[in-house]
């Protein structure tokens, strides 16, 4: 059902700002690209704010807006669990427990981490599925975008696709990892610029929190549509049990996700220093836990507002649908520009993970080996481009599925559940061997992806899609650990000495102090941030449970 909005020159004003904003910073960001560590990572220099920001941003893509507030139509109040059960934990122990190994050893993504902690095969596995998995969710967002564009503005798809990937792509070319960070700090205000008005315009058409709370009981959704855990062990909106919210969610799939997902990892990694790195997952925790009101919220406004929803209206209309009825001009020209911000940041942290895993563990450990760092630059440059291509086709997998964020958690089950099973026991099991690492991460993304299709084939029946992927995430992992454990009791585990600082307990020898200057204060302390974080998700739990 197409959806159009009345923009006017004020709007169209706006979102060319952006845009020139957008390609100056990628502009000023080349001046400072000199090597392949520069463009990859930003010469390591950044401060945890600005990367706490970008870390933050680089997840709150078209996909998490549109996708969080279809979720919001759909499911109610149980979506927030995917930030306050599913990602803040994850994110504080990827900041305290995770970045130490992944900052001192040096690397430049999660495969070449593997590589060293197992070998070669296990690398080129991760980095071949983790580029694939770029591919298809940088279509996702695509997708999302061809949505604001085609039907707000009324652009044909293939143009609104072609002239937002362009942009896209321009400025990760130009000034690689530093134009990407520092733009998604900007985007990260101006997507919130566009949907802080969108939901206090939508309270107050439904009648504040109260009247929102009425017109949902009178929903499909009913009474459950207002709760988080009750009714968790029967009949709830997602057809969800608590054991697979806690295990599939809370555990296996947003561990999964935060501490593997070399798109989020990659801005940490860009950090001035181990504190810092540290430090910007958990910074990002914070508004993290808000974020659900500018997501979740209007999904549920928009549920009592417009009717017809899964027949003949898409879940993603939601925020659409708002924009088109609440907005006046101006506002609706600065919420436009947010939701294509949205798209820019989500596309840029696929697009910039895809270059950096495809260039370093693909081609130059597998392909072309010991060239100079000026060859590798230019891999990277012309990576790029291919992953925006490959990106244009994917969008139209996307375009299959009425709620986008059903397809994507499908796929975090594929990729990013048996990665977590991989590396957490290769971090705190020093007995497991390299193969054991291969087979273990192989055998547990075909058991996830077999689990899927056999819910699609109508041989097991989870409910619905969200509750497939938490038991998908559930099996891989579990038939990970299995055959890790086998594999690693039938072959050769390596010497102690060549896994100092890559496991847990075993601190590289070489390991430098690099703390500056009041690291030691309270305030940038990642275990008294991290625990606070956690503390707030578990008081905001006890305000809708």
């Amino acid at each position: 059902m197409a959806v159009r909005l009345d923009v006017n020159l004020l709007d169209y004003a706006l979102i060319a700002i952006y845009f020139a904003t957008v390609l100056g910073i990628g502009l000023a960001a080349r001046k400072h690209i000199s090597s392949s560590l520069d463009f990859f990572l930003a010469g390591r220099g950044l401060p945890a704010w600005v990367t706490g920001l970008a870390f933050l941003s680089a997840n709150l893509g078209a996909i998490e807006i549109l996708g969080m507030a279809a979720n919001g139509v759909q499911y109610g109040a149980m979506t927030v669990h995917y930030y306050w059960i599913g990602a803040v934990p994850a994110m504080v122990f990827l900041g305290i427990v995770m970045m130490p190994f992944y900052y001192r050893s040096k690397v430049r993504s999660v495969p070449e981490f593997l590589r060293r902690r197992f070998n070669g095969a296990t690398q080129l596995l991760n980095a071949i599925t983790f580029a694939v998995a770029q591919i298809l969710i940088a279509g996702v967002n695509l997708y999302a975008l061809a949505i604001v564009m085609e039907a707000l503005l009324g652009w044909p798809l293939p143009v609104s696709v072609v002239v937002s990937a362009v942009i896209v792509l321009a400025y990760i070319t130009l000034g690689g990892l530093s134009s990407a960070i520092y733009n998604e700090v900007l985007q990260f205000f101006v997507i919130l610029a566009g949907l802080i008005p969108l939901t206090v315009l939508g309270l107050i058409k439904v009648g504040g929190v109260s009247g929102l709370a009425d017109k949902v009981r009178q929903t499909s959704l009913g009474e459950g549509g207002l709760h988080t855990w009750a009714g968790t062990a029967g009949e709830n909106p997602m057809q969800a049990h608590w054991i697979g919210i806690v295990f599939g969610l809370g555990f296996v799939l947003s561990f999964g996700y935060w501490t593997t997902n070399f798109a989020e990892v990659q801005r940490a990694l860009s950090a001035r220093n181990t504190n810092a790195s540290r430090l910007t997952p958990i910074i990002a925790a914070y508004p993290k836990l808000l974020i659900p009101l500018v997501t979740v919220l209007p999904g549920m406004i928009a549920l009592v507002l417009f009717d017809g929803w899964g027949q003949g209206q898409d879940y993603n209309n939601a925020i659409p649908l708002l924009m088109r009825d609440l907005l006046p001009n101006g506002v609706l020209g600065v919420a436009v520009t947010g939701l294509l911000a949205s798209f820019m940041a989500g596309m840029a942290a696929n697009i910039s993970g895809f270059n950096t895993v495809f260039t370093n563990d693909i081609w130059q450990a597998h392909v072309r080996k010991d060239r100079d760092d000026g060859y590798y630059l230019r891999v990277g440059r012309i990576a790029t481009v291919a992953g925006v291509a490959l990106g244009v086709g994917t969008a139209f997998i996307a375009a299959g599925y009425t709620n986008i964020m059903n397809y994507l958690q499908a796929l975090f089950s594929f990729f990013n559940a048996p990665l977590f099973a991989t590396f957490i026991i290769g971090l705190f099991w020093r007995r497991m061997t390299p193969w054991a690492g291969f087979w273990g991460l192989l055998a547990g993304t075909v058991a996830a992806f077999v689990s899927y299709v056999a819910y699609k084939a109508g041989v097991l029946n989870f409910g619905t899609e969200l509750n497939a992927s938490f038991w998908g995430a559930g099996v891989a992992f579990v038939v990970d650990v299995i055959v890790s454990v086998a594999v690693t009791l039938v072959t050769t585990a390596r010497p102690t000495e060549e896994l100092r600082g890559l496991v847990y307990g075993l601190t590289a020898v070489d390991a430098e102090d690099d703390a500056l200057a009041g690291d030691a204060r309270w305030y940038r302390s990642p275990v008294l941030l991290g625990t606070g974080a956690i503390v707030l998700a578990a008081v905001m739990y006890g305000v809708i449970l």
